[in-house]
């Protein structure tokens, strides 16, 4: 963990339920992260959120709170190493996939594409059954068709990875750690 410079991770939460504890323990262990909140995942927050434990004190948060999804302009002055998009849910996979940024995290997913910041996706919709779970615990779930379709355009954009399970999720991070400290970054 560094002093809260730049450059530094950007973790976009969407609206999905599915392993949202599980992302916020990894934004808890890398520490130095931007955390862009849409207006969906405001929701699952609070519904999800059990613990309540404190984000790491070098944590920002940017909520989805204007139009043009102003902080986004953090990615053009280089702010940023890497976008974490996690939970991804099929609606956030799907804008992405057909370049609609109509909210932060599809903003900022847009945004890093055009800075050629590298993106890891967490997508939720990676298999035809699912166990997720929701607040009242474990629920099967069957992606649409159109739904795994758009997770596996999503494989052919640049620059991003996508995960297909909280695994798949840790070893990207995990992977893209070693790059960063194999050639690090200067700090702004």
């Amino acid at each position: 963990m560094s002093d809260g410079t730049y450059p530094r991770w950007a973790w976009a939460l969407s609206g999905s339920g599915h392993f949202f504890t599980e992302s916020l323990e990894l934004i808890h262990e890398l520490g130095d992260v931007d955390l862009f909140v849409s207006a969906a995942a405001e929701e699952v927050l609070r519904m999800y959120r059990q613990d309540k434990k404190p984000l790491p004190p070098t944590t920002k948060v940017y909520r989805d709170t204007s139009a043009s999804s102003a902080p986004v302009g953090l990615f053009y002055e280089g702010k940023y190493h890497t976008l974490v998009v996690a939970p991804a849910s099929s609606n956030t996979v799907a804008k992405c996939v057909y370049g609609i940024s109509d909210t932060l995290v599809t903003n900022c997913f847009a945004q890093a594409g055009k800075c050629r910041v590298p993106c890891i996706v967490f997508a939720c919709d990676t298999a035809p059954e699912l166990i997720t779970m929701a607040p009242s615990g474990p629920v099967p779930v069957y992606p649409r068709r159109i739904d795994l379709e758009n997770t596996a355009r999503l494989k052919n954009f640049e620059a991003t990875l996508v995960a297909e399970s909280l695994a798949d999720l840790t070893a990207a991070i995990a992977a893209r750690q070693a790059q960063l400290a194999a050639a690090p970054l200067p700090a702004r």
